[in-house]
């Protein structure tokens, strides 16, 4: 594996095949005074105007969650990475991620919020024409008109290309004539603009369309009941012989499938910032309780069973944290490359984006399952008072559990995951057969155990070096193998996923701590260096029982012995008193009775 210099570019994926210095990444430890106080703003908003409301919200108040956008709106927060000729603020994405993770606290309203900064105002900036974005996108980000998205049919969810919307030219050839249905929409039940997806007669793909409701011919069904999240307007929306003015088709025609998977790139990463932010909150929640709550004597933070709880909660929302912003700094500078490579700004922002579409569908995925491990613990800590509703716990358990959901399923990015690199990798994009060829040849030969003088971090090198080993070890085994068929074993997919992500993770982790290390000093970042050596011992683990999974999958008789035997070393780990280690991080938390890393 080579390691990327300064003239380097890293790009999307080949964190597998290559290594990356630690001052070549950005930790959220280097946020500017102006950054912070955006963050600041934002935090401040929440406090006065959500949280105070989140009864209200869930129950849909007539006007309420319209009124809350347009106060968003008057403070520029539906505007953060609109340019200022547009009137926003012209922010980097990096910022953007920052200010989604605030609002990503304020449960329902950061679903509405996210829906309308994202989905329902990107596909417009980033496709739209100078004219459709003068006319649209100041609107839109000063709060006087609210956007939704219409993808997901009844029939066509993952399989988002089947939908049944189809938009006919009519006979004077100045509208198209929109029909279909569509459902789960965010925001359908108060918004002005409508981004819709359709096939135009009898095209094999999708096209969009900007629909305004004043067009008429829009209907929609009552507000959903759900589970969570329920202060979000969430609609089917029916369109029965809308007339959509045929200047209000968005990019080419047949463009509609690739708008669509664009911006839900763009919607995965914000929602793993999204998802830290709704961990860290529920951390903070989590030991305000743990030290008042009086058991047998004493308060419950001062148990081993608490403090191992706090811990963990706290090691994977700073490990997820690390790799989402390593992605997001990385996405930034491959946009502001291709924009001095002279690509127009939009368009760079997109291919920006797109060219790390695997770190994306890992984002998603890691922080999902993470803020659902995080508040599934938070209910344990608060025991019977974590099932009340009158505890923070009940709201946050069950607005949590969509992230799984929102932005294509865990499964389908799982299996995105993997599939994107291989089509890299037969596109000569991305080398990974070439590395995966050696790690076979290295299987045969006498392991290498290195030098025995130790260094801080070397040893955790060690081991992000063997688990990349381990990862192209099984995937190159199991492409070559099944070829063709391994689109069809999910399980083995769902497998090399696992190891993927985990070992994205473990990297962004380690290159964190070594960065701040050389920051503030060893001393100082003892917690942090806890959180790293307790994450990678654990993904041992986990990485080694993918691998096996998968093997054992596609594998038999001396083959799979030999890989199994590989997987072995690849994912060997000296001991650590993971206790001691977690006791560590839980006491600075309980200490400062928050989040505070």
């Amino acid at each position: 594996m080579t390691t990327l210099t300064k003239n380097t570019t890293l790009k999307g994926g080949e964190f597998l095949i290559k290594e990356t210095e630690a001052n070549d990444i950005f930790i959220p430890e280097q946020w500017n005074e102006e950054q912070l106080m955006i963050a600041k703003s934002c935090q401040d908003f929440l406090e006065q105007q959500v949280w105070p409301n989140l009864d209200r919200i869930d129950t849909q108040e007539e006007g309420l969650m319209v009124d809350l956008l347009n106060k968003a709106g008057e403070l520029g927060l539906l505007g953060i990475s609109v340019p200022e000729e547009l009137g926003g603020f012209g922010k980097d994405f990096v910022t953007s991620m920052l200010v989604t993770e605030v609002l990503g606290t304020g449960h329902s309203f950061a679903v509405a919020i996210s829906a309308h900064t994202g989905i329902g105002t990107l596909p417009i900036l980033y496709y739209g024409n100078e004219a459709q974005k003068a006319k649209y996108i100041p609107k839109l980000a000063s709060g006087e008109w609210k956007a939704c998205y219409c993808l997901t049919e009844p029939s066509a969810g993952s399989d988002a290309n089947s939908g049944k919307t189809r938009a006919v030219l009519s006979d004077d050839g100045k509208h198209y004539i929109l029909n279909g249905q569509k459902m789960w929409i965010t925001n359908g039940g108060f918004a002005d603009i409508f981004t819709v997806f359709a096939k135009i007669g009898d095209d094999e793909n999708l096209s969009a369309f900007i629909v305004e409701k004043e067009f008429g011919g829009i209907t929609l069904n009552p507000e959903e009941h759900k589970m969570g999240i329920k202060g979000s307007s969430t609609r089917q929306v029916f369109f029965n012989d809308c007339k959509v003015p045929v200047e209000n088709l968005l990019s080419d025609r047949q463009n509609g499938f690739k708008i669509a998977v664009n911006i839900l790139n763009l919607g995965r990463v914000k929602l793993a910032g999204a998802a830290i932010g709704g961990s860290k909150k529920i951390i903070t929640q989590s030991v305000n309780y743990a030290n008042e709550r009086q058991q047998f004597g004493r308060s419950i933070s001062k148990y081993g069973a608490i403090r191992y709880k706090l811990a963990e909660q706290a090691i994977r929302t700073f490990a997820t944290e690390s790799a989402t912003y390593r992605a997001s700094q990385n996405i930034e500078d491959a946009t502001n490359a291709l924009i001095a490579g002279g690509m127009d700004e939009a368009k760079a922002k997109l291919k920006g984006t797109e060219q790390f579409a695997v770190e994306a569908a890992i984002l998603k995925v890691h922080a999902s399952e993470v803020v659902d491990y995080v508040v599934d613990e938070g209910v344990q800590i608060y025991g019977g008072m974590g099932y009340s509703a009158e505890a923070p716990m009940d709201r946050s358990y069950r607005d949590a559990r969509i992230n799984r959901i929102f932005e294509g399923t865990n499964e389908i990015n799982r299996m995105l995951t993997v599939d994107m690199m291989l089509k890299r990798a037969m596109k000569g994009e991305l080398d990974l057969m070439g590395p995966a060829q050696k790690v076979a040849g290295e299987l045969m030969s006498i392991p290498d155990f290195g030098s025995s003088e130790k260094t801080l971090f070397s040893e955790e090198k060690k081991y992000i070096a063997n688990f990349k080993k381990a990862t192209l070890m099984v995937a190159g085994s199991a492409v070559q193998k099944l070829m063709a068929n391994l689109a069809k074993e999910q399980e083995i997919l769902m497998n090399l996923a696992d190891m993927i992500i985990e070992l994205y993770v473990c990297e962004s982790l380690q290159l964190r701590v070594e960065k701040l290390v050389g920051m503030r000093g060893e001393e100082a970042c003892k917690e942090q260096l806890e959180m790293m050596r307790v994450y990678l011992n654990d993904a041992a683990d986990k990485i080694h029982k993918s691998g096996k999974e998968a093997i054992n999958s596609f594998a038999e008789g001396d083959e799979q012995r030999i890989m199994l035997t590989g997987l072995k070393r690849f994912t060997k780990t000296e001991g650590l008193n993971t206790t001691a280690a977690r006791r560590v991080i839980a006491a600075k938390m309980i200490a400062e009775n928050k989040y505070c890393f």
